[in-house]
């Protein structure tokens, strides 16, 4: 970590990648919640199980979320 100004390219190139990860990340995160969650919407469950596959789909999808936010900015850094 420098203590140079960055260039307008390289300033611009961060908030590209930012975007990108941000982006691919709530990209990621709904599927994984569609594809966990979906079955409680399409068919007739006992209500556990319905509030069950939701709340698994948010933790699930959300944590994956955050992953690919990490890892797309960490392999930027390197």
């Amino acid at each position: 970590m420098g203590t140079r100004r960055r260039s307008q390219d390289e300033r611009d190139e961060i908030t590209v990648e930012i975007g990108y990860a941000l982006f691919s990340a709530c990209f990621l995160g709904g599927v994984v919640f569609a594809t966990i969650a979906g079955p409680a919407a399409v068919w007739h469950l006992p209500p556990a199980v319905e509030h069950s596959l939701v709340a698994t789909g948010t933790v699930v999808g959300g944590v994956l979320a955050v992953l690919r936010v990490v890892l797309v900015l960490w392999r930027f850094g390197s």
